[in-house]
């Protein structure tokens, strides 16, 4: 298993600044062949050296995926290169946000989701402190700043789901990783933000109030896709099988010991641990883990979709787009959910229990962060 900063397994596919995606040399990759090369997830953030991908790391750690021949790549900052790169075989699995899925689909990208993170919704918009709003309608005429413009298709449908007229409202495209640091300095009246980020932007000294998505909206966040035409190649579909048991076990793991999650994360990262203490790391993967846990009691295991959520997502862009239908049956499937949680509970349980912590990580109160986890929340 690798972890490379750059893509070279394959041929370089280059994201414009108008977000096509061009091919160099090579045909595009067929499907339905054997993965006979690294498989290769691709993250929507243009980076891996975050708090994010938690429940990979410490399976990676625990050793969850071995004997799968794997990389973690990181992609282009492109907002929905993480759907281009999949769909063209520059990658095998990409984590986009339902907007950039719909995207993907709406441009003919042949996509299934086989494996749903975020089972609540994670995104929120950030406001400067005493100017936020629990009525989304007062955005209405103001500037919401976005790290990558793709990210309209994230905020769009989320505004629109709180009754908001979403023509009303201007984006700005204010840069990654900027977009939060222009939101202190003034330069739009509200931010898009999600779970983990808010943790991590205290770090940086931005410090604002939240309206939450988690607490207050009814679509989904970020889910797991693959070609379309893999699901159906019996020998990919055992291949996942295995892989997505592995993210499954981390995300119990996680469960039952979120402090070694972030052990995992910093051992894997040292710059990313020197610039987050203990604390705000821990909260920043317990507000993940809430939006990746979702409602369990109404779940078949991790990764399930729950269908009538995604159904009135995709109903909302169709509104906001004027586009047809897209048929949730036919793009979500939960065929792998309940291989992917076909393993021992109890040894992840064991391994969870028996975890070795940094001084710093055991002296982290636990119970006190999640009571405040969500003290920003308007």
């Amino acid at each position: 298993m690798k972890n490379q900063p750059t893509f070279s397994r394959r041929r370089l596919l280059q994201v414009s600044a108008a977000g096509i995606v061009s091919v160099g040399a090579m045909p595009r990759l067929a499907g339905a062949t054997p993965y006979d090369e690294p498989f290769t997830w691709i993250s929507p953030r243009g980076t891996i050296e975050v708090l994010d991908d938690y429940a990979f790391w410490i399976g990676k750690k625990m050793g969850y995926f071995d004997g799968l021949n794997i990389e973690m790549q990181p992609g282009p900052s492109d907002g929905t290169a993480t759907v281009k790169f999949v769909d063209v075989g520059q990658a095998d699995m990409g984590y986009p946000s339902p907007g950039v899925f719909a995207f993907g689909l709406q441009n003919g990208m042949d996509l299934t989701s086989v494996f749903h993170m975020g089972a609540l919704d994670t995104f929120g918009i950030a406001f400067r402190k005493g100017e936020g709003s629990n009525d989304l309608k007062d955005l209405e005429g103001k500037t919401i700043l976005l790290g990558s413009a793709a990210w309209q298709s994230i905020v769009d449908p989320m505004l629109k789901a709180q009754g908001v007229d979403v023509t009303k409202v201007k984006y700005v495209e204010a840069g990654w990783p900027t977009w939060g640091t222009a939101l202190a300095a003034g330069q739009g009246d509200a931010a898009l933000s999600w779970e983990g980020l808010r943790a991590e932007w205290i770090a940086t000294g931005l410090d604002f109030e939240y309206w939450l998505g988690v607490q207050n909206s009814p679509l989904p966040a970020n889910t797991f896709v693959v070609r379309s035409s893999d699901i159906e190649d019996p020998d990919r579909a055992a291949f996942l099988e295995k892989y997505l048991r592995g993210w499954a076990m981390g995300m119990e793991f996680t469960q039952h010991n979120p402090r070694a999650a972030v052990q995992a994360v910093f051992d894997e990262f040292p710059d990313l641990a020197a610039n987050l203490t203990p604390e705000l790391a821990t909260t920043s993967i317990l507000q993940q883990f809430n939006v990746n846990r979702g409602d369990m009691e109404n779940r078949e295991g991790w990764g399930f979709h729950d269908m009538e959520s995604w159904k009135t997502f995709f109903s909302l862009i169709a509104e906001i787009d004027g586009t047809d239908l897209i048929d949730a049956d036919k793009v979500l499937t939960n065929r792998f959910v309940g291989p992917a949680n076909d393993f021992d509970h109890d040894k992840v349980k064991a391994d969870a229990d028996a975890a070795e912590l940094s001084e710093g990580l055991a002296a982290v109160d636990i119970e006190a962060i999640r009571a405040n986890l969500f003290a920003q929340a308007i």
